[in-house]
C-alpha cells in the first residue's frame, strides 16, 4: 500500500491529484483522519511537483503530519515525512530536510521496511547532502542504500539507488564509476517506468557525458530526460534546466542552432531555490564557448551563478562556479584572477570532499604560469 502511493505521487501528481478533487471535502466533512493525512500527502507532493509552489506544499504537508500524531499511527506519517524533505532540500533548507528524512527512516528500522530504508537513504542523500555539498556523507549514504537494495532484490528501491549512487560518484569526480550506475539506474527506472527518477538520472548522464567530452552522448541523455519529464507533466523548472544542459551540450558540440533569448526565459522562469545557480552557471558556460562575442554576457551570468549559490548554500555548485569563471578569466588572458579563483574553487572543493574535482582544478591551476 505504501508503496504503491509513493510511485503514484512520484509519478503521478496530476493525476492523484484529479483522483482525490471530489472527495477532499467529504474527508474533511466526515474527519476521515487516515485518509486525509493521504490526501493532504498527495495534495502537498501537487504543490511541490506540479505547480513547485513551496510555500503552499510545506503548508499541506505540515496539515498532513499533524494527523498521525493525533490518531497515534506514525506508520501513516512516514510518507508525508519523505514529501516534507523532498521539498525542503530544493528550497535548500538542508538540515531540515535531513530532520524529516530521519524521520521517515526511523519508521521504516522500526517495521523493518527495507525498501523503504533504501529508498529513503537515496533521496536524503540527494535532496539533503549532495546539493548542500556533503559529497563524502553523500556517497557513504548511497553505497548503504545500495547495499540495501541489493539485498532486497526489489527493483524499486534499486532504480533510486543507482541513480543516486551515480550522481554521489559524479559529486566524486569519478565519471567512469556515475557513468556505469547512472546507465544501470536508468535501465531499472524505465523497466518500472519511474519517470521522475529517470529524468534525473538522464539529467546528470548528460552532465557527465558533457565532462567526459562526449558531447553527443550528452546530448542523447538531455533529450530523453526531456521527453521522459515531459510525459508525467511535472517538474517544469527542471524540464528546463534539462532544456538548457541540452543547449550546453550543442554548443560544446559546435552546433549553431542555440536560441540563447530562450535559456534566459526558462531562468526567469525557475521556481525551484536549488536552481537559481545552476541555470546562470549553465548560460554562462553557453556563452563563453558560442563564440568570441559573449564574454561579458557570460561573466555576468557567472556572478549571478556564484551570488546565488552562496546565498542558497549550494556549495558543490558553487565550487564549479568558481571553476568556470577561472576559465573565463584564463581566455581573458587575466592570469592573476583565474587563479585566484581556481584557488577558491579548490578550497570548496575540498571541503565538500569532491576530490576528482580538486584534483582536475589543481591540474589545471598548475598550468597558469
Amino acid at each position: 500500500m505504501v508503496l504503491g502511493l509513493y510511485m503514484a505521487q512520484m509519478n503521478f501528481n496530476i493525476e492523484a491529484k484529479e483522483a482525490i478533487d471530489p472527495i477532499i471535502d467529504l474527508a474533511i466533512k466526515h474527519d476521515y483522519k487516515k485518509r486525509l493525512c493521504q490526501i493532504y500527502s498527495i495534495m502537498g507532493c501537487y504543490y511541490c511537483f506540479a505547480e513547485e509552489n513551496y510555500p503552499e506544499a510545506f503548508k499541506t504537508l505540515e496539515e498532513a503530519l499533524k494527523i498521525p500524531e493525533e490518531v497515534k499511527d506514525n506508520l501513516t506519517s512516514v510518507l508525508p515525512n519523505f514529501w516534507f524533505g523532498t521539498a525542503l532540500g530544493w528550497n535548500c533548507e538542508f538540515e531540515r530536510s535531513a530532520n524529516y528524512f530521519q524521520r521517515a527512516l526511523d519508521i521504516n528500522f522500526a517495521v523493518k521496511n527495507v525498501w523503504g530504508i533504501s529508498a529513503t537513504k537515496s533521496a536524503l542523500s540527494y535532496f539533503s547532502y549532495y546539493h548542500h555539498g556533503k559529497i563524502g556523507l553523500q556517497f557513504q549514504t548511497t553505497e548503504e542504500a545500495l547495499r540495501i537494495a541489493e539485498e532486497s532484490g526489489d527493483i524499486y528501491p534499486k532504480a533510486m539507488a543507482y541513480t543516486n549512487h551515480g550522481i554521489s560518484c559524479y559529486g566524486k569526480g569519478s565519471l567512469e564509476e556515475a557513468e556505469k550506475h547512472l546507465l544501470k539506474g536508468v535501465e531499472f527506472c524505465e523497466r518500472i517506468n519511474f519517470y521522475s527518477w529517470n529524468g534525473c538520472a538522464r539529467l546528470h548522464l548528460g552532465e557527465t557525458y558533457l565532462e567526459m567530452g562526449d558531447f553527443p552522448r550528452s546530448k542523447e541523455h538531455y533529450e530523453k530526460g526531456i521527453w521522459v519529464l515531459e510525459n508525467i507533466r511535472l517538474l517544469p523548472s527542471w524540464v528546463n534546466l534539462t532544456r538548457v544542459g541540452l543547449a550546453r551540450s550543442k554548443v560544446m558540440n559546435k552546433e549553431k542552432d542555440v536560441n540563447l533569448e530562450s535559456l534566459y526565459v526558462h531562468s526567469r522562469n525557475n521556481k525551484v531555490k536549488a536552481l537559481e545557480g545552476w541555470f546562470p552557471r549553465f548560460i554562462g558556460e553557453i556563452l563563453l564557448n558560442v563564440d568570441d562575442q559573449h564574454i561579458s554576457e557570460a561573466e555576468h551570468w557567472i556572478q549571478k551563478a556564484i551570488d546565488a549559490d552562496q546565498r542558497n548554500r549550494m556549495m558543490f555548485h558553487l565550487g564549479k562556479d568558481y571553476a568556470l569563471y577561472a576559465d573565463l578569466f584564463k581566455r581573458k588572458g587575466e592570469r592573476l584572477k583565474a587563479r585566484e579563483n581556481l584557488g577558491k574553487a579548490i578550497e570548496i572543493l575540498k571541503e565538500c570532499g569532491a576530490d576528482g574535482w580538486v584534483e582536475k582544478a589543481e591540474k589545471e591551476l598548475a598550468m597558469i604560469t
